[in-house]
């Protein structure tokens, strides 16, 4: 996992997205315009949380999150989602 230096704030969580499904449990290869939006990803760095909410999930952790939650972000060649952290749904 690579250090990044972006420091969320308050209740928000980074995740680097999980790469989408290229093959269905079948066996067929899924093409790159019908590829959802993936929902799994490794979270990179917390935020310290808010006096009423601590945060629950921790650095390292992978995560299932809601479909369009969060903040799409570019940082030094990598894509990532800044979200709060209500928008994580599951820890796995």
């Amino acid at each position: 996992m690579a250090k990044v230096s972006i420091k969320p704030l308050a209740d928000r969580v980074l995740i680097e997205p999980m790469a989408a499904e290229t093959k269905t449990a079948s066996g067929i290869y899924i093409p790159d315009t019908a590829k959802e939006k993936p929902q799994k990803g490794k979270v990179i760095a917390v935020g310290p949380g808010t006096k009423d909410e601590k945060i629950s999930v921790k650095v390292g952790d992978k995560v299932i999150y809601e479909k369009f939650g969060g903040t799409e972000l570019k940082w030094e060649g990598n894509d990532y989602l800044m979200m709060q952290e209500k928008y994580i749904i599951a820890i796995i």
